[in-house]
Parts: structure tokens; sequence; C-alpha cells
């Protein structure tokens, strides 16, 4: 403001100095002017007599003329018959100058001509003689801007001088107006240093103050709830302008962001995922966005909406939700009604071919009994498949349900799962062992016992002929160990991690032939989840398996 007003008051005492000065100038050489006119006029009338008195003779002795001026005798047809200056009869005619003309007719007359190139100017005056003859004087003068140089240097020094005074009166001025106004406090304005022109002012800040006060105190609450919700949400929230600069992000966002050092200050940044740039791109659009991300062990769902302002998007709000535990079901699910379809399909597909020969009667007598016997197996299978589904099933409305833990001895409960097998290992002569005392833990008798019948079950049937069997249950003061070791056909290394997916098999012809299901360990997996116990696994082919479960003691499923 201070700059302002200095230029103004300096500007305005320049244009002062300025008209002034062309003013004076225009007046000095209006007067200039008329002096000349005058001087030629009364030349004019000085010459005039002699002529009219002595005739042309009277120019030849006429010595050179006051200020300057030249004398040219012009005949009433326009030629020169004589000049001061020039010779006459190299001159052109003149019976068609403006002075000349005005004289014929008038009796005088005057006119001028500018020469701007030269910065002169030439007066003529003409007076008509008793003969019809006319006597014309010129005189050269000096133009207004050759009079502006002239008079430049002392022009000037008044300018300067002028210049510097209303440079100090303006910057004196100027600071005298703006010091109250940049003295006064913004924070807490008074009314004591300040002159009566600003109390309005004044007021109007004290009064914006109290309405910001209000309004940052509302606003600061806000945020402080805001981010105590966002802070603390699982979820990632994103806050974004139009030009992907983030506004806001919870920490949350921030570790899906890919910073790895500096927080991120905009999705432009190479080091943001794509899946979110490609998102708040399609919000920035004006259009919902979902799509899925993956990071490391977690899926997330990005949700990008636009921020709408009059009509235009001038942001982006993005959510980035753990979906992990849902896909993976999904994927479960999906890969589950595969698995049971196709297991399903394969014993049916069988039995709808032998009861289809058999309906046309193109199996012989003797054959009968062989299909009907394969038609049972195949039957059998299913029932075994089902009754697996239905274990997984109860397991997990076990884990839904939360149903009440008992105490079970898992030494009596190996002991019985073992007795109730013997017929079957008998067959492969199997022999089988239990070692180790009774232990005691907290669950639930039902899922536990399918977890040890299938665990002592697969060890029959993946058994050699011969083979053994061995359960061993052991405990400490904070956790009881059942395993259970076989002296089978063993699994490859590289299938040991599989072997607890549902309806994997290492070995498909064999599980066909013994009547696996291919749930077997996958309902021991389930199992130890729901009671927080551990599972480990040691195998080498041809020589055999030990399956291992740590249970801990008093913790609950």
């Amino acid at each position: 403001m201070t700059g302002k007003i200095f230029r103004s008051c300096f500007l305005v005492g320049l244009a002062i100095m300025v008209l002034c000065t062309a003013l004076f100038v225009a007046v000095m050489a209006s007067r200039y002017e008329d002096q000349v006119y005058q001087e030629m006029e009364e030349t004019a009338v000085y010459v005039k007599r002699g002529m009219e008195e002595s005739g042309g003779d009277y120019l030849s002795g006429l010595e050179d003329l006051e200020g300057g001026q030249r004398l040219t005798w012009i005949a009433a047809d326009g030629t020169v018959l004589y000049d001061s200056e020039a010779d006459p009869a190299a001159m052109e005619n003149h019976a068609d100058r403006e002075e000349v003309i005005q004289a014929l007719e008038e009796g005088t007359g005057q006119s001028k001509h500018l020469s701007n190139t030269l910065l002169q100017k030439t007066l003529y005056y003409a007076v008509r003689l008793d003969d019809g003859t006319v006597l014309r004087l010129s005189c050269q003068e000096t133009t207004m801007g050759a009079l502006i140089i002239s008079v430049l240097q002392p022009i000037l020094w008044i300018v300067v001088l002028a210049l510097v005074l209303s440079g100090v009166l303006a910057s004196r001025l100027s600071r005298q107006i703006t010091k109250p106004i940049n003295n006064i406090d913004l924070e807490n304005p008074r009314l004591d240093d300040a002159y009566e022109e600003i109390f309005p002012l004044v007021g109007r800040l004290r009064e914006q103050n109290r309405t910001i006060s209000r309004q940052m105190e509302a606003l600061s609450r806000r945020q402080r709830e805001f981010a105590a919700l966002a802070e603390n949400m699982s979820e990632g929230v994103l806050l974004l302008d139009s030009r992907y600069n983030i506004l806001y992000s919870n920490q949350s966002a921030y570790a899906l962001l890919g910073g790895e050092e500096e927080k991120p200050e905009s999705l432009r940044q190479e080091t943001c995922r794509k899946e979110i740039w490609e998102a708040a791109g399609r919000a920035l659009a004006g259009c919902h966005a979902e799509s899925l991300m993956r990071a490391e062990s977690h899926i997330f769902e990005i949700l990008a909406n636009p921020v709408t302002a009059n009509g235009q998007v001038t942001g982006v709000v993005v959510l980035m939700v753990d979906v992990t535990e849902r896909e993976e079901r999904e994927s479960l699910r999906r890969e589950f009604s595969a698995n049971v379809s196709h297991e399903l399909k394969t014993p049916l597909t069988s039995i709808s071919g032998f009861a289809e020969l058999m309906k046309e009667g193109l199996v012989e007598a003797d054959k009968m009994r062989e299909f009907a016997g394969d038609i049972y197996k195949e039957c059998g299978q299913l029932i075994a498949l089902i009754d697996d589904i239905m274990k997984l099933s109860r397991l997990d409305e076990a884990a839904e349900n939360e149903v009440a833990p008992e105490s079970v001895d898992l030494y009596d409960l190996s002991q019985d799962i073992l007795e109730s097998l013997q017929p079957a290992a008998a067959k492969r002569s199997v022999s089988l062992h239990l070692e180790g005392e009774k232990q005691t833990i907290l669950g639930v008798w039902r899922i536990l016992h399918e977890m040890v019948y299938n665990l002592c079950d697969n060890a029959i049937k993946y058994n050699k002929d011969g083979g053994s069997v061995t359960v061993q249950v052991t405990g400490e003061a904070e956790r009881v160990t059942l395993a259970v070791k076989d002296t089978g056909i063993g699994i490859p290394k590289g299938q040991q991690d599989r072997v607890f997916e549902r309806f994997y098999r290492v070995d498909k012809s064999h599980s066909r032939r013994v009547g696996g299901t291919g749930l077997g360990l996958s309902i021991v997996k389930h199992g130890a989840q729901y009671h927080n116990a551990l599972i480990s696994l040691e195998s080498e082919p041809d020589v055999g398996t030990t399956i291992a479960i740590v249970f801990p003691r008093n913790m609950r499923p």
C-alpha cells in the first residue's frame, strides 16, 4: 500500500510538472510568433513607402533586413521580380502561394510552413502595392521542439528538483497514511493507535477474529475426532485433490501406498500402487470405481468415489478394505465346489455305466455279481466322500456356534480308535501300537475323534503290507503332543506342503484303490485350527510318515 500511495503522489507531481512545462513552452512559442509577424509587418510598411517613392531601384540599395528577414517582390501574375537571397529568374512562379493570393484579394496576407526535419517554421507576410505587385517578407522561426531543446537543460534541472521534492513528500505522506494501518495488532486490534478513518476496519477485524476463533475451534475439534476415527480404522482412507495430491491419509493407507522411507505426497510418485492410481483416475472422471489389489499376503478392495462441488469433480475419497478372508473363502468355495463336482462325478459315471449295461442286458449272468460289486464299491466311495464333506461342514458349524469344550483324554481316545481300526489293519497285516500316557486337554470330543481317526486311517491305508502304525501321546506343563507314525509309502518333499489341501492326493491311483477321498488331512487341519493346535509333518518316500499335533493344554478353542 505504501508503494501504491507513493507512486500515485509521485505520478501526480510528475504530470503537473509536465503539463506546466508544456503550457509554458506553448505560450512562449505563441508570443514569439506574434512578435515575428509584427516585425515583418513593420518592415513591409517601411519598404512599401520606399518603393512608392523610388520605385524598384529602392530595392537594389536596401541593406540586410532586421532579424534575418527575406524580401521577395512578386508581379501580379506570380512572376518573381526580385529576391534578396536568390536569383529571381531561377525561382518558380508564386501565384499559387497562399499569402500572395490573400494579399492580392485583401491587401495583406500571411501563412507559415513547418519543416519537421529541420525543426524550423517559416513565417510569410505579404502586402499588395499600389501598382498591383506584391511585396512578401519571410522569416524562419524556431519550432516548439527546437525551443524545448534549447531550454532543455534548465527545464531538466527544474523537473529533477520537482521530482525529488514530490518524491520526498509522497514518501512521507505514504508512511504517515500506512503507519497506523501497519501497526494494527491483527490478533487484538485497538482503536487507540488508529485514526478515525480506519475505525470501521478495526471493528470488522475484531468481529472477524471472534468468528475465526469459533470456526477454528470447531474445525480443530472435528479434525481431532476425524483423525481419531480414521487412524484407528483397519481400512485405509485417502483424500485426494483433482491433481492426485494426497490431502490426507491414515496409517493403514500409508502402509499400502508403497512408500518406504518418505510419506508420498502424490499418487503421481512412482512408488504408489498402480491399482490405487487407476481407481482414483476413474473417480476423477466422475465414476464410482472398484478394484482388487494384492499386497503381500493380503487382498484389498479399492473403493473410489468422486467429490463434487458446483457440478465439478474437485477430489476423490479412496477407501481400501481388507477382503483377504472374504476372497480366500470365495476361492476355497469355488475350489471346493469344483473338487466336489469332480469327485462325485467319477463314481456316479461308473455307476451309471454299469447300470446302463445291465439295463440293456449286455452283461452276462456270471458277470452280474462282479458288476454289482463294482457298483457297491463306487457307492461306498460316494458315501465316504459325503461323510467327509459332512465332517468338514460340522467343523465349520462348531467354529461358528462355539461349541462348549470338554475334558478329553487323548490317550484313551487314541486307544478306542485303534481298536476300531484293528480289522482294517489286520487285512494289510499292519500292526497298531499306542505309546505314552494319559493326557487331558480341553476340546470338542467329536472333532478330536475325527482328527485322530483320520490320521490313523490314513496311516493304515497308505502303509505297506506288514508295516506298523504307532500313536504316541506325550505331555508337558502347557501342551500335549499326539503323533502318528507309519512305515508307509511316504510323501515326496515337494508335495508335503499340499497334503492338507482339500481333495489333494499324492498318488491318485493308490488313493482310488484304497478308497481315499482326499479330505482326511483337510479335516485334521481344520480341527487343529479350531483347537489352536500346531501341525508338523515329517516324511520320506518308502520309509514312512510322522504327523504330530501339539495342543495347548488349557487353551479354549
